[in-house]
């Protein structure tokens, strides 16, 4: 007789579910300025531990302290506060929208502004970011007009892509923001095919992949890391560690690597991981990792650990599988009030400049919104031809293309 015990299948398990008490004292949070900076043209092999940290340079009195820190002037940071606010702002506005049903789908980036604001002044024109759908801060942060995401969101007659993309799925070649992909992980291959082709050209503009924690379980992510680790493409790979996909913690896709930037060392990419929510630390890493492609030292992978503090999308309620305070008790805390409080230590902000940059931010989204909805919304007013769906795809139309246009009447 068999006296082994059976087999059992194993299926990780959140530590909090809704109606637990979020505790995340047992979350290792080194220190801030902790981390060492390494050189940039610094063997792979030599920082593997950055794989299993998190470089963070804001301490909890507001200081910006350790290596990384110091590498923006104050007019800078003011700079990325407005951007980081702008986005919530935005964010807000557009959520009420949807909810008044003038669009029909939107995806907040709440707790995640530091993110893609920072990354963005990293970069110069003409390298290009393949993103998800929550790095609208890259064309916030670059300046690209608010009232054509507004009149994409709402697929109106002044839409950029002409209703041939779903809401928040923007594109502009000419900011560096490439179309949007709705198939989770095809960007992370495209940002190396990319980077690969710039280097065979001899040009000098890298590429930026962005992917979720949990789109790292697709087949796309292992085979950008394939390829940009053998050709050594000029590619910032960036995983956005927010610790929920849609409905699922980031157990199920992180399996047993132990952190997201550890994937990256069994290809001898260098890897580090960054606190998401301190918008100092973010532009530091990335200028480090952006150097490091321009001087044509290869990828680098970086996980930036964060908090989805809303909803996936407005088509998800996260109280079903997480606790509503859960956020609250997030050790990372809020990326705007982090931020703030650091310009106020150091005596070029203030607590009613705040409030007043709020209400300007406000009147300035309300005005940009005021516009777009001139253009009309997704049920009233003016809308895309439907001519628009049959062109900008071929350089010439082929023939059953024609046929159908023609059966359409347009």
């Amino acid at each position: 007789m068999d006296d082994r015990a059976p087999l059992r299948f194993h299926v990780p398990e959140p530590e909090f579910r809704p109606g637990d008490t979020p505790d995340f004292s047992n979350v290792p949070i080194p220190k801030a300025g902790s981390v060492r900076r390494p050189e940039i043209d610094a063997d792979p092999e030599s920082i593997r531990d950055l794989a299993f940290s998190i470089i963070r340079v804001l301490n909890r009195k507001g200081e910006a302290v350790g290596p990384w820190a110091g590498f923006l002037t104050d007019e800078e940071l003011l700079e990325g506060l407005r951007h980081m606010m702008l986005l919530r702002t935005f964010d807000k506005r557009m959520l009420t929208a949807q909810r008044q049903g003038k669009t029909s789908f939107y995806m907040q980036h709440m707790g995640e502004e530091a993110v893609s604001c920072a990354f963005r002044k990293a970069l110069e024109p003409g390298d290009m970011n393949f993103p998800t759908y929550r790095q609208a801060g890259l064309l916030i942060a670059g300046g690209y007009p608010m009232v054509d995401m507004m009149n994409q969101i709402y697929s109106n007659e002044a839409d950029p892509l002409k209703g041939r993309q779903l809401p928040v799925m923007y594109s502009s070649k000419e900011y560096g923001f490439f179309s949007i992909s709705g198939n989770l992980g095809t960007q992370f291959v495209q940002a190396v095919g990319w980077a690969m082709a710039s280097a065979i050209k001899k040009d000098t503009r890298i590429a930026v992949g962005w992917i979720g924690d949990g789109s790292t379980a697709e087949s796309d992510f292992h085979a950008a890391l394939v390829f940009a680790s053998t050709y050594k493409a000029p590619v910032v790979l960036n995983i956005v560690n927010n610790q929920w996909a849609i409905s699922t913690f980031q157990g199920i896709a992180r399996g047993g690597s132990g952190t997201f930037a550890a994937r990256g060392l069994g290809f001898g990419i260098p890897a580090l991981r960054v606190d998401g929510n301190d918008y100092l630390a973010v532009h530091a890493v990335a200028k480090w990792a952006v150097e490091r492609a321009r001087r044509n030292l290869g990828p680098t992978l970086i996980e930036h650990v964060t908090y989805r503090v809303g909803a996936h999308s407005t088509s998800d309620d996260p109280s079903a599988y997480r606790p509503k305070t859960e956020s609250d008790a997030w050790p990372l805390g809020d990326p705007v009030l982090r931020l703030k409080n650091h310009l106020i230590v150091r005596g070029v902000w203030s607590e009613e400049r705040h409030r007043q940059a709020e209400a300007e931010i406000n009147d300035t989204v309300i005005s940009a919104q005021k516009e777009a909805e001139r253009h009309g919304t997704l049920h009233s007013g003016g809308k895309p031809s439907a001519r628009d769906m049959f062109e900008g795809v071929f350089e010439t139309m082929p023939p059953h293309l024609r046929r159908q246009r023609q059966q359409a009447g347009v």
